[in-house]
């Protein structure tokens, strides 16, 4: 589409010549602040933020802000926005894409904006890959906010810090060189908090699992910035982040299976199709395994054990160690298929990691019951504002607006960049290839030149690790197996005669400088004078993104560099899409295995491939969203009545004493005003939603005589725990006439009856447990009906494809069945909670009768007394002292 652009001129350079006039006003401030005292930076920061506050908008207030932090940032780093670092935080600010290439200096671009937005106060989150890199860039670039008065903190498994330049930890602690231990919801209070996509999405699950209001971390999503935002947007986001629980145990039965596969031929028992990565059994196989397993699957057996030999073989024909997993430690852990990162705690779902543990004779760990899950393109779709900086997004600007409404701007370099992208070299084997690129490291490492070899895999990494060594070259390898060194190896991947070989993504993030970090600046020319960094690619990627992403570590900031891609005819990519095409323009030219072809045309065809397979990778993230989008609609609503009921719980709290977390004295002292609980009202409505769904069932006849007095007698005494309601005194009540009066009158007088009897025995409890039976009672039946929604959503999305064949469109019918599931989900929450709620307050007020001030379970059934003792410190899974064989979250801790 060229000739648009000689048209109509290119739409990307338009808008950034709109942005220079913000550029020169913030670049004409730099004359003014540079004469300030710390003091005064600080001062004037704080006096934007209350300009934000009286009215002014983030807008008003950029080239100031952008200013002052421009200003800080040289003070405190030695470092000065470039004018193009400023542009891509005017891009960032106003919720786009910056596509800045390697080495451009993303890590303080993003300074700016996340500065001005913090005047907010709402928090602003800075996702990065890993934890290394949060908290680095925290540590490095907290500096910068302190001189402005704002509070950094950083999100990391198990761990969490602030900001703090006076903090020198001691050998024994756990922080870090400015950053000082704090907890979760500290962290989340900072003004900027750095952080792992999977650390800000636990978090938001684990938040909507918070028995209390005071336990959740986060506060509202508000504005993220998303380093290398391909990488967490698109390569991420076909895995879903899950909160699971263990369920039924399959173990057996997988190792059974595991012992039957190596039985299996491919194309005799099983075929496959590696395009579509399907496999399923022939006759013959079905066959064999019945028979080793001494059953019929789809007669004798249960339909688990069909699912689960289908994953079985999956299992054994689809995934491969060291390729798709790697076996550390005892444990199964997913290698991220686009990045190369080891992806310790996610497991394989439907029972297929299980499968996996089989194969490889680890451990079977119990299969998983999802508690929570969510996908990453409706997580990040929760925050208000978000933007993204990699360098490599323009292939991919599609997805981001079509599924997240991102536009995508590329931002010009500081300086030209020169490096040598030369034409792909093509062999006919994969032997030849590898010996060439053998050749090819031997003679640029003879002259001092540093080269970083990328691989597409674990596997191919270690093969060419174990070439080099027989070669006798030194070299450094670096793939997911040796994360913790990551940063290090490859930012000194520069140095005078490195060769380091690396999956193709290893290191994102951490900047390769001509020399190694240490360098000298007559150390860098020399490297400059060989030619600078050169980069090998041993394989072609699906993705062109991949394939540029490793090109980019080579020509930073207009240093030296050069590239070249090295495949052969057995390469996956040539090996699926068309590689008998260029096996015969191979063959005709007749020439040997070791002799490459570079031609352009080569390069065209792989393109167009690279293109295939982006269009059809696309196409299923967009199908999952599309489907993720059907259960995100009822993850919305059904987060937001479970955060009213602990925001109900926490006024209820209040009302009694002023304090959410009142002390114990206090507490048994004061009793609830039932009119004013929030929670008890919500309860009181379940109460008579119920009451008038069960009369209307039971009095849905035309004639009286099919009215069911007596089911209805029972149902209210299951209700309310009244039993002296008998049919008659429903059959005869007084009434305005007709059946419809008739049947508003029982309803009206069960209402009353009901409410009168919960209100009754509410009021023997004191105030402190009402509140925190009723949250308890309500938050157990929405979390145990919305596991089983779950799972009742993914069975129904398993099954729904079928659905085509009756010419019906099956995610219209997922949706149109999927909402009867959520709507049938909020009436059994209300059922449920009315059902049992009069019973269980009654049991925990007899139980407070006794002597030893017994707790009960929601079954009302009261557990063996509790001895005398401090338990304020009993962990909420530890055993209850009371020795009933419950943990203490599910006994006596039931209120705490």
């Amino acid at each position: 589409m060229a000739w648009l652009n000689t048209i109509f001129g290119d739409a990307n350079a338009r808008y950034l010549k709109t942005l220079a006039s913000q550029v020169k006003k913030v670049e004409a401030l730099e004359g003014e602040y540079k004469n300030f005292s710390d003091e005064q930076i600080k001062t004037s920061a704080q006096t934007l933020r209350a300009q934000f506050d009286a009215g002014k908008t983030l807008d008003d207030l950029l080239s100031e802000m952008f200013a002052l932090t421009r200003e800080a940032a040289r003070r405190q780093l030695q470092q000065f926005h470039f004018p193009v670092q400023i542009l891509g935080g005017i891009v960032l600010h106003q919720g786009m894409i910056a596509e800045m290439r390697t080495g451009e200096g993303k890590t303080l671009t993003a300074t700016l904006p996340v500065a001005l937005n913090a005047l907010t106060g709402e928090g602003v989150h800075v996702v990065t890959v890993n934890d290394y890199l949060a908290g680095r860039d925290a540590a490095w670039m907290g500096q910068v906010y302190y001189v402005l008065g704002l509070s950094t903190a950083v999100i990391q498994h198990e761990a969490s810090f602030i900001f703090d330049p006076s903090y020198e930890p001691a050998e024994d602690e756990q922080g870090k060189k400015f950053l000082r231990p704090c907890s979760r919801q500290d962290a989340y209070r900072a003004d900027i908090a750095y952080g792992t996509n999977n650390e800000f999405g636990f978090d938001y699950l684990r938040d909507n699992l918070a028995p209390t209001a005071e336990q959740k971390v986060q506060r509202p999503l508000h504005y993220a910035i998303v380093d290398e935002v391909d990488s967490i947007l698109i390569d991420e986001a076909r895995t879903p982040l899950i909160i699971s629980q263990p369920a039924e145990q399959s173990a057996e039965l997988y190792k059974t299976l595991a012992r039957i596969m190596p039985l299996l031929r491919e194309e005799v028992h099983f075929k496959k199709d590696e395009k579509i990565k399907a496999i399923y059994y022939t006759e013959e196989g079905m066959q064999l395994v019945e028979q080793r397993m001494g059953k019929k699957l789809y007669t004798d057996g249960d339909v688990k054990d069909v699912f689960h030999a289908e994953q079985a073989l999956k299992a054994y024909g689809l995934f491969h160690k060291d390729k798709d997993y790697v076996v550390k430690d005892g444990e199964i852990i997913i290698v991220d298929e686009f990045t190369g990162r080891l992806m310790p705690g996610r497991r394989y779902s439907e029972g297929l990691h299980q499968a996996i543990e089989a194969k490889e004779g680890v451990v079977v760990k119990e299969e998983s019951q999802t508690l929570a899950t969510i996908s990453f393109q409706n997580l990040f779709r929760l925050y208000k504002k978000l933007s993204g900086m990699t360098g490599t997004a323009a292939t991919e600007a599609e997805e981001f607006h079509k599924i997240y409404k991102l536009e995508t701007v590329v931002v010009p370099t500081n300086k030209p960049m020169i490096r040598i992208d030369r034409s792909d070299a093509m062999f006919g084997s994969e032997e030849a290839k590898w010996q060439a690129v053998i050749k090819t490291i031997r003679e640029r490492h003879e002259v001092g030149q540093p080269i970083l070899v990328g691989t597409t895999s674990i596997e191919k990494n270690e093969k060419l690790s174990f070439l080099l060594s027989q070669a006798g070259l030194p070299f450094n390898m670096l793939n997911a197996k040796q994360h913790e060194r990551e940063a290090g190896v490859i930012a000194d991947a520069g140095k005078k005669g490195a060769i380091t070989v690396a999956t193709n993504m290893a290191g994102r993030g951490v900047d390769i400088i001509l020399g190694g970090r240490e360098a000298t600046v007559e150390e860098q020319a020399e490297i400059k004078a060989l030619g600078g960094l050169h980069i090998i690619g041993t394989e072609r990627h699906e993705s062109r993104r991949i394939d540029n992403q490793l090109r980019g570590r080579a020509g930073r900031q207009g240093d030296p560099g050069s590239s070249q891609f090295f495949l052969s005819l057995d390469d996956d990519l040539l090996r699926l899409f068309g590689s008998e095409r260029l096996r015969r323009m191979f063959n005709s030219l007749g020439l040997p295995e070791d002799t490459p072809i570079e031609h352009k045309m080569v390069n065209k065809f792989l393109a167009s491939a690279q293109r295939k397979v982006e269009a059809h990778n696309f196409d299923l993230r967009k199908h999952l969203v599309e489907y993720d989008d059907v259960v995100n609609k009822h993850r919305t609503v059904f987060y937001e009545k479970r955060n009213e009921v602990l925001e109900r719980a926490a006024r209820d709290l209040q009302q009694i004493t002023g304090n959410t977390r009142p002390p114990e004295d206090n507490l048994k002292l004061k009793t609830l005003n039932l009119e004013l609980s929030k929670l008890h009202q919500l309860i009181s409505d379940y109460i008579v939603n119920f009451i008038a769904q069960f009369v209307n069932a039971q009095t849905a006849g035309e004639v009286e005589a099919d009215w069911n007095y007596r089911e209805l007698a029972d149902v209210f005494a299951n209700v309310s725990g009244l039993t002296n309601i008998s049919p008659d005194t429903l059959k005869n009540l007084e009434n305005a006439g007709g059946l419809a009066g008739k049947r508003e009158a029982i309803r009206e007088y069960l209402e009353i009856l009901a409410l009168a009897e919960l209100n009754a025995t509410a009021e023997k409890l004191d105030a402190q447990t009402l509140v925190y039976v009723e949250r308890s009672v309500i938050l157990r039946v929405m979390d145990m009906l919305w596991i089983d929604h779950l799972e009742s959503m993914d069975h129904l999305r398993h099954g729904i494809g079928l659905r085509g064949y009756g010419q019906k469109d099956p995610l219209v019918e997922y949706q149109r069945e999927g909402y009867g599931f959520f709507q049938q989900l909020l009436m059994m929450v209300e059922q449920q909670v009315a059902q049992m709620i009069t019973r269980v307050i009654k049991a925990q007020a007899e139980a407070n009768q006794n002597p030893a001030g017994q707790n009960v379970s929601l079954s009302g059934e009261a557990p063996p007394p509790l001895p005398p003792g401090d338990y304020s410190k009993i962990g909420r899974n530890d055993p209850c002292p009371c020795g009933g064989g419950k943990k203490w979250k599910k006994c006596h801790g039931i209120s705490l």
